[in-house]
């Protein structure tokens, strides 16, 4: 119970830890550096998932319910990206540009993160819960850093102060707590759900990676920094998966 708890709170929390980088800075982030960062995030979530959660659900439950968890993670965040609106950023040279309302920007990102902390609850939930709990926790996390600091950013851009910017970028993450502590107990107390739900946080975050991650860190011309960064990004989690 403690693992899943300073988990979930870990993943959740990072999201305030890179809103913290806008109390430091006075402009924007360059292109460069946000498609470099997301393309190394991307990296992370793709070894996580594929090295991580999917050869536990194949161990545990075979390919049925890896097939089918993994159609529905893909399939609820498609619904999410359909009916939420979420940050759309504007691919040009002059810097990160947001055209959505403040509320809307604030209610979507929160509720993207339910599946994320989902994810993080059903890992703990398996059968080397601590090992594969802790690896996805930290690379949700990492997800979450850059995912904060954009949220943040955007307030900044709307004439929030920075301080309430941190705060409110930080509170949109507090709901991974509350959804991974309902998905470590839903899949611990009926545990033939665990290979379907860890195949559901798989499916989820290659939507994430291949949807979201990839196409934004190509849109500006920095396709091939964009590209190394992913391979340094996963295989900085390769070594963290080998090394713990």
């Amino acid at each position: 119970m403690s693992d899943v708890l300073f988990g979930t709170i870990l993943s959740a929390m990072s999201t305030g830890l890179g809103a913290l980088i806008i109390l430091f800075i006075s402009g924007s982030m360059t292109h460069r550096w946000r498609d470099t960062l997301l393309a190394f995030t991307a990296g992370i979530m793709m070894a996580a998932s594929t090295m991580g959660l999917i050869p536990e659900a194949l161990s545990i439950g075979g390919f049925l319910p890896l097939a089918i968890g993994t159609f529905l993670g893909v399939f609820t965040l498609t619904l999410l990206e359909k009916n939420i609106p979420h940050i759309d950023l504007e691919h040009s040279k002059k810097g990160i540009e947001f055209d959505e309302k403040a509320m809307l920007i604030i209610a979507a990102i929160t509720l993207h993160n339910i599946p994320e902390g989902l994810s993080v609850g059903v890992s703990y939930a398996s059968e080397n819960g601590g090992d594969t709990g802790n690896l996805i926790a930290f690379a949700i996390g990492l997800q979450n850093a850059p995912e904060g600091f954009l949220v943040a950013l955007f307030l900044v851009n709307q004439k929030i102060s920075k301080i309430k910017a941190f705060l409110i970028a930080t509170l949109t993450g507090t709901i991974e707590i509350v959804t991974g502590l309902l998905g470590y107990y839903l899949t611990s107390y009926v545990s033939y759900l665990v290979p379907y739900g860890l195949a559901f946080a798989a499916g989820a975050m290659l939507f994430i990676i291949y949807k979201e991650l990839i196409p934004e860190s190509h849109g500006d011309g920095h396709e091939r920094t964009s590209t190394y960064s992913f391979i340094i990004g996963l295989l900085f989690m390769v070594l963290l998966i080998e090394l713990f």
